[in-house]
């Protein structure tokens, strides 16, 4: 029974950080577009986030539980996965408008691209909560929470409304109605409860992985920062002065700022 309970608030531990996707579609219930500057500047407050939670939260605390080593060993593991996955689902265009009606083959193929983008952000909590439970956490709720669990759900948490607005903002140019695009924004993060619950279940079975469990959510996260969020603001920044450099490297200071103090609290 105990098991069973600490899956549910693992799950919905996962669920928070997936429903938080949706705020970052919220201001285009209020404006009709959201410009450049502030776009990039918030890929550059993700990317602040990520790299800040898998650094200083998962990489410092996979040390405390293994070696250096076996953090390597998960984080290249973590790159490889997001780069096959990558590899496999290159050409795939999806269209949003297209989703209810799509069939069994489409419906696949949104899931998997769904799955690259948000699984690995799904692990990262997953792993976080293997102490769940355990002496030195939290009295949460009747629940004993790890620390670094609350740290890694408010990261996730707040590295996923600009990514929630992201999503939006092709959506609103192809026409989605304002309402749905909330929808689809937390859509896109459903993999996250469904890989905390799998990544929890798994370190605390298999305790001995512990050490690979961060590494590899830390190398995915670090990785999916370097090779989209930080090129993806680069893009959109082009028109502006410096290319919008300005704007990302003020973004991502913002986000190491906001997160820092939280992992040595």
């Amino acid at each position: 029974m105990a098991l069973l309970e600490n899956l549910v608030v693992v799950f919905l531990a996962g669920l928070v950080t997936a429903l938080a996707t949706g705020l970052g579609a919220l201001p285009f219930l209020f404006f009709e577009e959201i410009g450049d500057r502030w776009t990039v500047a918030l890929w550059g407050l993700a990317s602040g986030i990520m790299v800040s939670a898998s650094l200083f939260g998962l990489i410092d605390e996979g040390l405390a539980e293994g070696t250096p080593a076996e953090i390597a060993v998960g984080m290249a593991a973590g790159v490889v996965l997001v780069v096959i996955a990558h590899e496999v689902l290159l050409d795939a265009e999806i269209d949003p408008r297209e989703y209810e009606q799509a069939d069994f083959t489409k419906l696949v193929l949104i899931l998997g691209v769904l799955t690259v983008h948000s699984f690995p952000e799904g692990i990262a909590v997953g792993v976080s909560f293997a102490d769940l439970g355990l002496a030195g956490g939290l009295e949460l709720l009747g629940f004993t929470v790890p620390l670094l669990a609350v740290f890694m759900t408010v990261a996730i948490s707040i590295h996923n409304v600009p990514e929630g607005t992201a999503i939006a903002i092709p959506l609103r140019a192809m026409g989605v109605s304002k309402g749905k695009m909330v929808w689809w924004a937390v859509f896109s993060s459903l993999p996250q409860p469904i890989g905390a619950v799998i990544a929890f279940a798994f370190v605390r079975t298999a305790r001995k992985f512990l050490p690979y469990g961060f590494g590899f959510a830390a190398g995915a996260m670090i990785y999916l920062v370097l090779s989209e969020f930080i090129p993806e603001a680069l893009s959109i920044g082009e028109p502006l002065p410096y290319g919008g450099r300005r704007e990302l490297v003020a973004g991502v200071v913002v986000g190491i700022a906001v997160m820092v103090p939280l992992a040595f609290i």
